[in-house]
């Protein structure tokens, strides 16, 4: 064997002897990023496990583990997608409860003295940002609040549809809608806190959004099994309880 296909050969045999990253995988709904960052970081001090958040809206993350996303934990921001996922065979347990979240109505520069959903029908405000209700549960819930005050119609035209709440977030913050919908622990995370003014959705208006997640299915032999199970049950601890009623979560 010549110098170059001994180092070819050595360099497949690395290749093919690295350990397999135990680094658990949280996929996240975008509503809970927040929290989550500080989750991982009282759950990886305690506990010295690493942690890694995937983003994205509940809907889209749902897709991703349906078409094997290497995901540990599923994190969502309603109960639809985890049951989903139990249901076709994705977990060896139900999803479970963490919190039930809060819609709120964001400007940035309406002050919140003059912000209401019934402003939103007037000729000043030309466009109102939602998450997509389609994949963002948050979405859903804000189209529910105007079709109960019976203002959808007449806002339907105005609606730009974020692909997730944090994108929605991005919309009102940067100025270029005049109102939008988003989840309160979004307005109050330390990187979105000041930028505007919000008012509380009465939660009567929609239908309680109660945020589940789910400990996806692992095999037998897998080296993050336990880990992933430990992180799993850290979210329904007290010190994580904590962490979500910080961010306005119920």
């Amino acid at each position: 064997m010549n110098l170059r296909c001994l180092s070819l050969f050595l360099v497949v045999c690395l290749a093919g002897c690295t350990k397999p990253s135990e680094k658990i995988v949280v996929a996240t709904a975008a509503n809970v990023q927040y929290v989550m960052k500080e989750i991982k970081t009282a759950f990886e001090k305690e506990s010295g496990k690493e942690i890694e958040i995937i983003v994205g809206s509940s809907g889209k993350l749902t897709t991703q583990i349906r078409e094997g996303a290497p995901f540990d934990v599923f994190v969502s921001a309603d109960t639809k997608y985890p049951l989903e996922i139990f249901k076709n065979g994705g977990s060896d347990e139900q999803p479970k409860i963490y919190a039930l979240g809060t819609l709120v109505l964001w400007s940035k520069n309406i002050p919140s003295a003059e912000l209401n959903t019934a402003i939103l029908g007037d000729e000043k405000i030309k466009k109102i940002a939602i998450p997509n209700p389609a994949t963002a549960p948050y979405g859903e819930a804000a189209v529910q609040v105007l079709k109960n005050e019976g203002s959808y119609e007449r806002v339907e035209k105005k609606l730009v549809f974020g692909e997730s709440i944090a994108q929605t977030a991005q919309y009102i913050t940067s100025g270029s809608v005049e109102a939008g919908f988003n989840a309160l622990s979004i307005v109050l995370s330390p990187e979105m806190k000041g930028k505007g003014s919000y008012v509380i959705i009465d939660s009567a208006a929609y239908k309680p959004i109660e945020q589940a997640a789910i400990l996806l299915r692992h095999s037998d032999n897998s080296p993050k099994k336990e880990s992933s199970k430990q992180f799993y049950d850290f979210l329904y601890s007290e010190k994580a309880k904590e962490i979500f009623r910080k961010y306005g979560y119920k």
